[in-house]
């Protein structure tokens, strides 16, 4: 699996919001992608899965150009091929931890127990699948997206801002788990992060710009564009 991005330019009205953004993700690579607020990362997240729309360029996931896709072959590709993870958890209520993880599963006419339990005992939740999600930590709760994320064995995982919510050191857990768990599968990650701590664990670091991505040369050197010392 490899994700290619070409020239990729994105509008709302006569409002630009980036232009000429290119990336190459190659299969189990984590790419961090940094910048301003309201440059448009998440939008480009949401584009990289087919969820938004764009105004020029063009985006390939796996060999299938993702603009030449109806409605419902987008739909599939993102059951089959992608996972997502948020800074809002995004996990049903009313349905248990066990239940939440296995529904990308279901979601492809699956049903497999020990695979659920797998991804629960590797977040380390082993144990909780029965409980109810207003029963769990913020922590807790984001290591389910990750499970849900990553059950069905995605080809590109995305990651939304999803350690955001979190005190310095559950955020770190949760990257160790992410990241853990993206390596085990072979996932492909892009991660849009306003932290220096989690886009330092990736192997690239970009930042989103209105006319471009731009590489870090240096992780050791990251700072995000809203705070001194800036690049």
């Amino acid at each position: 699996m490899s994700l290619v991005i070409q020239n990729l330019g994105k509008r709302y009205g006569d409002v630009p919001v980036f232009s000429q953004v290119s990336l190459h993700v190659a299969p189990g690579e984590f790419v961090a992608i940094v910048g301003e607020s309201g440059v448009g990362k998440s939008t480009l997240l949401n584009c990289m899965a087919g969820l938004d729309s764009w105004d020029s360029g063009t985006v390939v996931l796996d060999g299938q150009d993702l603009g030449t896709l109806n409605d419902e072959q987008l739909a599939r590709l993102r059951r089959e091929k992608t996972g997502f993870v948020f800074q809002a958890f995004h996990v049903l209520p009313h349905l248990s931890v066990a239940q939440n993880v296995a529904l990308p599963l279901m979601l492809l006419g699956q049903h497999d127990d020990a695979r659920v339990q797998a991804m629960l005992d590797a977040v380390g939740l082993g144990g909780l699948g029965e409980r109810l999600p207003q029963q769990l930590s913020g922590g807790q709760l984001q290591r389910v997206a990750i499970a849900r994320a990553l059950v069905h064995r995605p080809m590109l995982l995305l990651a939304d801002e999803p350690t955001g919510n979190l005190d310095p050191g559950t955020a770190a857990r949760v990257m160790d788990a992410l990241v853990e768990q993206t390596r085990q599968h072979g996932a492909a990650l892009v991660l849009v992060t306003h932290s220096v701590a989690a886009a330092k664990r990736a192997d690239r670091v970009l930042t989103l710009t209105a006319t471009g991505l731009v590489d870090y040369l240096d992780a050791a050197e990251i700072r995000m564009p809203d705070t001194p010392g800036r690049r």
